[in-house]
């Protein structure tokens, strides 16, 4: 009998379900917008009970829509977005709404820490920069300003967890979301009542899960979900794993050969690696699903979150010209970034309306604005801001794998693999997220970067990471390395066009001139 994954992805703003079988061949997807709400401060909050019903849905849909029967399932996956903060009460019902990754309440934090030493003495063990969004800035913002909610709190899950304790019952930390949190000791792989007591929450120890892996069984389908969703109960759940990471198994990213680079709600941007990063020059390190690789990272919230924001508040027209041809108002707005030369083009756009990789307190906008400047000019400079913005990570992440290759020996604490000779010349980056479904915007990305970029077949590729990792869950593959070989397959290829290197220099000199110019001034803005 053939058989059928699940992967269940809840990102920023959408839970989508997608079936594939056990070549990878997506036979189904569903999908449903989670709203979340935007309160003053930088609050974005979502209805747990809401996300679970969604997800009910889409799962029936898919099930439904595919005509496959719920009995070929052999195995279902869950991913979603990393950070934010998903509390389960005592009393079996979240205690408050869950928090995605681009609130910024907790912004203080990081800053406060940083000035106070507690940065400094936390990182021999994360290996990463403290975010707002994560956990640890987070639950510190509960414990000064609603100390209630952490006395109710059962379980402290993130997105993909919550969902899969919702599918099965049981509670898990799965360890690559976890290793991004703040909360876990990377170095050692586990959790550290040290670093709780370093941020003052302590008394959170006990509310962390039990730790498992991607790609080990973590549960199965339970009675009451069976009947909520139209799954067979009993059927195997595994562990899953932070989008960021289904990403780049999706993408075949799976060596320190090539990079990922993931552009939808957060820009990603990351490689694996056998040692972390320790000297401070990159965003985060995390445990990859391949247990002997760390996740090198850098990432923001800036986007193709911004691209969706403008065209919602901007192409009213656009969007009624699409209705009207058949068309998506992204082709639309393709088709006019298209009649735009980037040397026509000398309008900048900083995309920051979520946060920024430069200032915490940053904003958006467009400078260099004139009379003869149109809407085709601005869509070309979101999707060429977005581009450089990625840009600034993707530099940092190839400088420090070069000097990682020069390391003559691991961190201290660090088993002592080898890390692999890798040939720059033959990297490429794989590209996925929503940026990857435009052809004119992936060119965009490849003349910016001056690097050849690949995409694959999938359009869901975060629900085929977690899909992967079902299939070696339930046994179907030895190891996420042989399900990716067979159930990853490549789509086209973008080369750089070199006659395009000057121009893009020359935007991207002045994109990072700008935002450095500006630093002292966001202070200004009201928050």
């Amino acid at each position: 009998m053939k058989k059928y994954f699940l992967g269940i992805d809840n990102g920023g703003t959408v839970a989508k379900a997608a079936l594939f079988d056990e070549k990878g061949m997506e036979v189904g997807v569903a999908s449903e917008t989670i709203p979340f709400t935007s309160a003053g401060g930088g609050w974005a909050e979502r209805d747990m009970h809401s996300m679970w019903k969604a997800n009910c849905r889409i799962i029936k849909k898919v099930l439904r829509d595919s005509v496959i029967a719920p009995q070929k399932i052999a195995g279902i996956g869950c991913t979603g977005h990393g950070k934010g903060l998903y509390l389960w009460g005592k009393n079996d019902t979240p205690v408050y709404p869950g928090i995605v990754s681009t609130d910024t309440r907790a912004w203080e934090y990081p800053l406060r820490w940083q000035k106070d030493g507690t940065a400094a003495r936390v990182y021999v063990k994360t290996f990463q920069k403290i975010l707002a969004c994560q956990p640890v800035s987070l639950l510190a913002w509960f414990r000064d300003h609603n100390p209630d909610i952490l006395s109710r709190v059962r379980w402290i899950f993130e997105a993909k967890d919550f969902v899969r304790y919702m599918l099965t019952g049981e509670a898990a930390a799965e360890i690559t979301d976890y290793s991004g949190s703040g909360l876990m000791n990377i170095r050692d792989g586990c959790f550290d009542i040290g670093l709780l007591k370093e941020y003052g929450i302590a008394e959170c120890m006990g509310a962390l899960p039990p730790l498992v892996k991607s790609a080990e069984l973590a549960g199965r389908i339970s009675k009451k979900a069976a009947m909520a969703t139209g799954l067979v109960e009993g059927t195997p759940v595994a562990g899953g794993m932070f989008d960021i990471d289904a990403c780049a198994v999706a993408s075949g990213v799976i060596d320190p050969e090539n990079i990922c680079v993931v552009a939808g709600t957060w820009s990603i941007n990351e490689y694996v690696s056998r040692f972390p990063v320790t000297d401070g020059s990159v965003m985060m390190n995390s445990l990859f699903c391949l247990p002997e690789y760390f996740l090198i990272e850098e990432s923001s919230p800036t986007s193709a979150g911004n691209y969706e924001w403008f065209i919602h508040f901007f192409l009213e027209k656009e969007k009624a010209e699409a209705t009207a041809s058949g068309l998506s108002v992204f082709e639309v707005a393709d088709r006019m970034a298209a009649q735009i030369a980037p040397e026509e083009c000398d309008l900048l756009f900083l995309p920051f309306l979520f946060g920024s990789n430069y200032n915490p307190e940053a904003r958006a906008g467009f400078l260099g604005f004139s009379a003869a400047h149109t809407r085709a000019h601005m869509i070309r400079a979101v999707l060429e801001g977005i581009a450089f913005s990625h840009k600034t990570h993707l530099e940092k992440l190839v400088t420090s794998r070069r000097n990682l290759m020069q390391r003559e020996a691991p961190p201290q604490g660090i088993p002592p693999n080898p890390e692999p000779e890798i040939n720059e010349k033959r990297t490429v980056v794989r590209l996925t997220g929503g940026a990857a479904k435009s052809r004119l915007w992936v060119q965009i990305f490849a003349d910016v970067f001056q690097m050849p970029i690949e995409t694959v077949i999938s359009s869901e590729p975060g629900a085929l990471g977690a899909a992967i990792a079902a299939a070696v869950a339930c046994g179907e593959y030895r190891d996420l390395r042989e399900a990716a070989g067979y159930m990853v397959h490549l789509a086209d290829r973008f080369d750089p066009d070199t006659g395009k290197s000057d121009i893009y220099e020359h935007k991207y000199s002045l994109y990072r001139d700008m935002t450095g110019s500006l630093d002292q001034t966001w202070s200004g803005f009201k928050r």
